[in-house]
């Protein structure tokens, strides 16, 4: 049974995200306290975390930020703000995918399925040993799901070590935002493209040795991206 970490200080909207996942044959905890909440998700397993983003004592962008220095599972977000800027902030630190109050509890549930399937997937896949990718310095272990530049390690979220990997299995091919979003989070329904946007610049920020004239990841203006071999 996947177990879900809930997030929210208001105990009613918590209850009724319980309520809706529990239905689902989910296993939840709830946290009405940031800096608990915390410590609950880094001390003990999820499948995923909803996480508010008003939080009175630590808000979300902490909280998410230092689970991601540990743990990869999916996190949604859930906020009352509609600002872009929230969500482009968001994302750079890791979060998966948000939702804005009110919101469809069945929606939610439908997200959280979606999110923890193709997480199992990922991480439940039965590659080949030493699959990798190596190009000018830069090595893809797609089994190990590990990245190195010179030797380095660097830390990648799920879904940033998903494209790096997508774009670099299909070398000199330009996809579209469109074409990204729905190969990596394959919920076109779901979500918004910026995310493409963001997810490409902090894996510039880790593989690419002068992010103002990359030697990996090119833009092609008005048309996407491509991976250059």
């Amino acid at each position: 049974m996947s177990k879900v970490l809930i997030i929210e200080d208001e105990v009613s909207i918590a209850e009724l995200e319980r309520d809706y996942l529990e239905l689902n044959d989910f296993e939840v905890d709830i946290q009405t306290n940031g800096k608990k909440g915390l410590e609950q998700a880094l001390t003990t397993d999820y499948s995923l975390i909803i996480l508010d983003l008003m939080l009175p004592d630590l808000d979300g962008f902490e909280i998410c930020k230092k689970i991601r220095e540990t743990k990869d599972i999916p996190i949604i977000m859930v906020t009352a703000k509609k600002n872009d800027i929230d969500k482009i902030r968001g994302l750079g630190l890791g979060v998966d995918d948000y939702v804005t109050k009110p919101f469809s509890p069945s929606e939610l549930v439908a997200r959280v399925k979606a999110h923890i399937a193709r997480y199992e997937r990922l991480v439940g896949s039965t590659a080949l040993k030493n699959d990798t990718i190596e190009i000018r310095g830069l090595r893809i272990d797609k089994t190990d799901r590990r990245v190195f530049v010179d030797g380095e390690e660097k830390v990648f979220t799920n879904k940033e070590f998903d494209l790096l990997v997508f774009l670099a299995s299909n070398p000199n091919k330009v996809f579209s935002k469109d074409e990204l979003f729905s190969r990596i989070w394959n919920m076109e329904s779901i979500g918004d493209i910026a995310t493409v946007t963001v997810h490409i610049k902090k894996i510039r920020e880790k593989i690419e040795y002068d992010t103002s004239n990359p030697q990996f990841i090119e833009t092609v203006w008005g048309v996407g991206y491509r991976f250059r071999m």
